[in-house]
Order: structure tokens, then C-alpha cells, then sequence
């Protein structure tokens, strides 16, 4: 089995978890979009966007409920059926779900969309960002733009149990080309599984050069020392984000970017 599938067989064991999980977050008004990324989106009225690795669709549906015409797509069958029961329990219409692992979602779908979309917890399941980026190219319209918000790969490399002592230690190689094997999945909307899967370590660097070689033009890099709940923090602040005290305002936790198609040079004659 491909670490691919591997992860696809992982993932697939936490759907229904997360359905729930989910679900009850929403009916109790309790679920919270990353204040963040909602500031750095703006106005997304009448906009088609592609959520790219929905996981269940719970950002995809504030997406839709913002007013987006949302398409979510996972890799995880599981999940994109469950993310379309969410979204029909919810009574939400402007969007649906896609099957497909996203290095094959250029041969398997078709579409332009005003913003390409990925947020927390994402990028770290792909093998290749080059690939990666190109499928984001192949789907922008021309004056649309891509969206991104996920962990910093700094924080990434730091040994995560150690931190919540205080202790910065390096666990995981920043630089390192061999994904992290681990047995156990979840933990954040589910109790953790046993199954083995595989996430790729990335750097700033190779996700910008990524990008700019797929042909987009970066706006911003902004980098954050909070994070959404279940991605890391011992402590909260009044916006509903996670951080550790003792690293605040001296660590990235997360990043978040902005790309459009980059512009030809107009040279004078």
C-alpha cells in the first residue's frame, strides 16, 4: 500500500468522528472560524472557491455560510460523505464535495474559481507541492487568488509534547525529505486511531518557490504566534486562538498567504 492510500485509510477512520464532532459544534453556535483567516478573506459574496482537503467540511460550510459558492475536496471518501450530510443537516445549499486525491485533481475535475482555498492541518499530507501548486494555477480564474493558513513549519519541527513543558527541542528535521511515519491518527475532533500514516515536513521556502514556479505571484506572507484550537497552545486569548505563554510574540505558530497569477513585466519601448 502507497503512503498515499495509507494515510487515505487513516484518515478514513476518523470521518464519522469528526461528523459529530462537528455537527454538535454547530448546532450549539459553538463552532469558531479562525478569526484570522475570516480578516485576511474579506468579502467572499457570489465567489466560487475550492477548498482544497476539506477533511469533513466544517470550514467549507462557514465558507458557504460567509456566501462563497463552495466545492470541497478530500482525498477520503469517508469524508466527503459525511461533509455532504453535514452541510444537508445544516440546511446549507451553495455547496458540494468532491472525491479525489488533489495530485490527480487536474485529470478528474474541471472548474475555474475565484479563490483556492486550504486551511489548518492540510498541507503536510502532500508528497509534492510542486504538483500541489500547479493544481492550484489550473484551477484560479484569471484574476482570482489563492488562500492559504496552516502551521508554521518551525513550529512543525519542535518536539510537541516537550514544548507544552516550556522546553523548544528539535524533534523533527526541518530540512528532512523523508516523511514522519507515525501509528496513530486523530486527537483533535476524535479519539486518537491506531493506523499507520505519513506527513511530509515542508519549509517556507519550498512552499513560496512552489508557488512562484507554478506560476502565481506571492501578495503576502504573514506569520502568526496563534492557532486555531486542537493545533497546538496551552493557553487561550480573547479571540478563541492558542498559544504558549511563554513563546508569545518570540515563535511562529502558523503562517498565512496570499497568491494571484503572477503578471507579465511591461517593459517600455
Amino acid at each position: 500500500m502507497s503512503k498515499v492510500e495509507q494515510n487515505k485509510k487513516a484518515w478514513s477512520l476518523l470521518a464519522e468522528d469528526h461528523y459529530n464532532h462537528y455537527k454538535t459544534q454547530f448546532q450549539k453556535d459553538t463552532y469558531q472560524f479562525n478569526p484570522i483567516v475570516q480578516r485576511e478573506l474579506g468579502d467572499i459574496t457570489g465567489k466560487k472557491i475550492l477548498h482544497l482537503q476539506c477533511n469533513t467540511g466544517a470550514d467549507s460550510i462557514v465558507l458557504a455560510k460567509m456566501g462563497g459558492v463552495v466545492t470541497g475536496v478530500d482525498l477520503v471518501p469517508d469524508n466527503t460523505y459525511f461533509a455532504g450530510k453535514l452541510a444537508r443537516d445544516l440546511g446549507v445549499e451553495n455547496i458540494n464535495f468532491v472525491t479525489s486525491d488533489i495530485m490527480e485533481l487536474m485529470d478528474t475535475h474541471e472548474g475555474k474559481y475565484d479563490i483556492v482555498f486550504t486551511s489548518d492541518g492540510a498541507i503536510g499530507w502532500l508528497p509534492d507541492l510542486d504538483r500541489w501548486a500547479q493544481t492550484i494555477r489550473y484551477f484560479l480564474n484569471d484574476d482570482g487568488f489563492f488562500y492559504a493558513h496552516d502551521a508554521h513549519p518551525f513550529f512543525l519541527a519542535l518536539d510537541e509534547e516537550k514544548l507544552k513543558e516550556g522546553i523548544t527541542e528539535i524533534k523533527y528535521p526541518y530540512f528532512s525529505r523523508e516523511p514522519d511515519e507515525d501509528n496513530t491518527i486523530g486527537g483533535y475532533a476524535s479519539e486518537p486511531k491506531e493506523s499507520k500514516n505519513y506527513f511530509w515536513m515542508y519549509t517556507i521556502s519550498e512552499l513560496v518557490n512552489s508557488l512562484v514556479g507554478a506560476g502565481l505571484s506571492i501578495e503576502f506572507l504573514n506569520e502568526h504566534d496563534r492557532c486555531a484550537p486542537g493545533m497546538g497552545g496551552i493557553a487561550i486569548d480573547q479571540d478563541n486562538l492558542c498559544y504558549y505563554p511563554f513563546l508569545d510574540g518570540a515563535f511562529p505558530l502558523t503562517f498565512s498567504l496570499q497568491a494571484r497569477l503572477a503578471r507579465p513585466r511591461v517593459v517600455a519601448g
